[in-house]
């Protein structure tokens, strides 16, 4: 059966039930976490991989087509398809992560002299953070196939 014109622009749609606001939102931010990540990628301390997962996921409730372009992307593809798949995060980023939540609570204890239960409070958030971190891998497991790129 034909699909019908007003059919058509959900054919692109995730969830195609979502209202158009949250979805033009979704496109927002998935654009802007990808063009900051796209930044980091140039500037060492702005986290490019983590930005991109975040705008992957934005783009995988608002767009197939530009989560699909995200995700076979030549260059920023790659990483985030590791951690699609595996979880992959790398030792670089991992080092960053924690060294740019040092530095925040640092900056937040000793800059900003926040009260003492804001400081337990963004302490006890980061530790989990780091936890999380942590426990991912760093490389791909032995064996994996690294994500291959599609056909151009």
């Amino acid at each position: 059966m034909p699909m019908s014109s007003r059919s058509e622009p959900t054919a692109e749609l995730a969830q195609p039930h979502m209202s158009a606001a949250r979805r033009y939102l979704l496109i927002a931010l998935g654009l802007l976490f990808t063009g900051v990540g796209v930044v980091g990628v140039f500037l060492p301390l702005i986290p490019t991989t983590p930005l991109l997962i975040l705008a992957l996921w934005a783009f995988s409730g608002s767009s197939r087509r530009l989560h699909g372009w995200l995700l076979n992307h030549r260059r920023l593809g790659p990483p985030l398809q590791r951690w699609r798949t595996h979880r992959v995060i790398p030792w670089r980023a991992k080092i960053t992560a924690w060294t740019m939540m040092a530095a925040s609570l640092a900056y937040t204890i000793f800059v900003r002299r926040a009260p003492w239960p804001l400081v337990a409070a963004i302490a006890a958030l980061m530790a989990i953070a780091v936890w999380y971190v942590a426990t991912k891998p760093s490389r791909m497991p032995p064996g994996s196939e690294t994500p291959s790129r599609p056909a151009e």
